[in-house]
């Protein structure tokens, strides 16, 4: 059965790039660029992982994190991918319940892996 995938992200060219190298490994690549259409995304799509920047347009990644807690039955892996890389945001990420916390600019290799990884 072939993962899915839903990147929740607003920069194109992000979207794009982790589109072709997941893709390329044979996964079912979808995104959403509004963080307020982010829960009916994963509720209608079905994702196994969700890649999830913090800083969107309409609602943060960090309340969209909380929200996959509160979905009923099993929720997706949550990978978090942003530019704000600070000791806090990491810290306000493993406290919601993150899976794994990446920042940008990120290596395609590390980011490949990490994401079979936790598909695995």
């Amino acid at each position: 059965m072939v993962k899915r995938v839903l990147i929740v992200e607003d920069e194109p060219n992000i979207v794009e790039s982790i589109r072709f190298l997941l893709e390329r490994e044979g996964l079912d690549v979808r995104e959403q660029s509004d963080g307020a259409l982010a829960i009916e995304s994963v509720r209608s799509q079905m994702p196994d992982l969700v890649i999830l920047d913090v800083m969107l347009p309409n609602r943060s990644g960090f309340d969209i994190l909380r929200d996959l807690h509160e979905l009923p039955g099993t929720r997706p892996k949550v990978m978090v991918l942003t530019a704000k890389g600070q000791a806090r945001d990491r810290l306000t990420a493993e406290e919601i319940g993150v899976d794994m916390f990446m920042t940008k600019p990120f290596s395609n290799q590390e980011i490949v892996a990490n994401i079979l990884e936790m598909l695995a």
